[in-house]
């Protein structure tokens, strides 16, 4: 029997059809055994990366640092990320994605509780250069590590749903540093940002070992799948791999040699500066526009990643139901330039600077999910994936160490953010420019 003997079904390995409604309640059961856990595990993983973004409300004061100094040590972590990130995914392609997160998040973790512990500029820079190299595979690792699951015409939610644990970490990490850096300070002689490092790192550690026992590294390996199920899905992924490119042959050496692997990385790079951007200094914006209170702050903040996490989902789910990513990117970077850009207009008005921070917010991380759709549809089945898929994400991600370190310098010389916001705005258009030249109209 073939594909079109039965309407709306598909064949297994074992060549048996089963219905669409089957193939959606495998991966509904798929999406709640991994997608939840893995979340949370973002959540932790983000908020460690950012929340210095809280902490130097009270830790630029108390020990003394400049502008330039906070923005060059938030910016550090994405050099200990560039170097480690591509080893660290070729060896989760190895040894798996269990015993690659243990090691990860424990690592990351007692790095990011250790924060606490800094009193100079020059152990401000090493913690945060070694919690770059600790945490560096990841984020890359996670989206291969989805590929294993899930093709390609399902990943732009699935990507989403995953991704929005950046908004989240913003919605959670703001009212929850706000409380730290207001009730824990002075408690057992420790300053509120010194609580603030330990309260959030600690529990990565935990979900690290967790993670362990709970995940499994491919379908094949998960015994709360039936054989049919395994069959099933493994089905969908081969049909991937029917198309794999050149890379498939060639491996990670062939990627590197394909000029659409540097503007996707380049694309990356633009989005990124805009993503930590705000991600490093939305308190500071918040605080620009009248609020003082750290707790306020921190509440304040929660509303733009709020509208974030809305928008990621509902913007992927209407990619992936039109098979379009080029239009649903560049509309978002365009709007988010926009928004970013009018910031500098709003002076003090409270309401006026929150309606443009959440329009950024929302446009600017909705990218994410978007670009990992985008390049994950281009690589997904092919040997070269794990390596590939950090490659990008590492050159991209020195728009982490460019964005903050430039933003504190202007910051520096000028008292305000507005000049360092319109060149993000304008390497966001960029960005849009070349995903309109680079990416394919459709999803394969």
């Amino acid at each position: 029997m073939n594909e079109s003997a039965l309407p709306g079904a598909i064949l297994t390995d074992d060549s048996a059809p089963h219905s669409s409604a089957m193939v959606n309640a495998t991966y509904r059961r798929i999406t709640w055994r991994l997608i939840p856990f893995l979340f949370i595990c973002y959540v932790a993983a983000y908020l460690d990366r950012i929340n210095i973004g809280f902490a130097q409300i009270q830790m630029r004061t108390d020990l003394g640092f400049s502008d330039a100094v906070y923005g060059l040590g938030a910016g550090i972590f994405f050099a200990g990320y560039f170097l480690f990130e591509v080893p660290s995914n070729l060896i989760l392609e190895r040894i798996g994605a269990r015993k690659t997160l243990i090691r990860i998040m424990l690592l990351w973790g007692l790095t990011s509780a250790g924060m606490m512990f800094v009193k100079s500029p020059t152990a401000f820079y090493v913690m945060r250069f070694m919690l770059g190299v600790f945490e560096a595979g990841f984020f890359p690792g996670m989206i291969y590590y989805l590929t294993f699951w899930y093709p390609a015409e399902r990943r732009g939610r699935v990507m989403a749903l995953f991704l929005t644990a950046v908004a989240m970490a913003g919605v959670l990490g703001g009212p929850v540093s706000g409380w730290a850096l207001n009730n824990l300070d002075g408690l057992h002689g420790l300053q509120g940002w010194q609580w603030l490092f330990l309260v959030e790192g600690l529990p990565s550690c935990l979900l690290g070992i967790a993670a362990f026992f709970y995940l499994d590294d491919k379908p094949r390996d998960a015994r709360w799948l039936s054989d049919t199920e395994k069959a099933l899905v493994q089905h969908q992924l081969d049909g991937e791999r029917d198309t794999a490119s050149m890379f498939e042959r060639h491996g990670f050496g062939g990627a590197l040699k394909n000029a659409r692997i540097y503007a996707l990385a380049f694309v990356w790079f633009t989005f990124i500066c805009g993503v930590y951007a705000i991600s490093f200094w939305l308190p500071a914006l918040i605080r620009g526009a009248g609020v003082t209170d750290a707790w306020s702050i921190g509440l304040f903040s929660a509303i733009p990643y709020g509208v974030a996490a809305v928008t990621m989902v509902l913007v992927s789910r209407h990619s992936d139901r039109t098979r379009e990513r080029r239009w649903h990117t560049a509309g978002c970077a365009l709007i988010g330039a926009a928004a970013l850009s009018a910031i500098s207009g709003t002076g003090t008005d409270l309401t006026l600077a929150l309606a443009c921070i959440s329009v950024a917010t929302a446009c600017i991380f909705t990218l994410q999910p978007l670009f990992w759709a985008i390049t994950t549809d281009f690589l997904a089945g092919t040997r070269a994936a794990a390596g590939t898929i950090a490659f990008i994400n590492s050159l991209g991600l020195l728009g982490g160490f460019a964005s903050p370190s430039m933003l504190g310098f202007v910051k520096s010389m000028t008292g305000s953010l507005n000049n360092g916001l319109f060149v993000v705005s304008a390497l966001l258009v960029i960005g849009t420019l070349v995903t309109l030249r680079s990416v394919g109209r459709t999803v394969r």
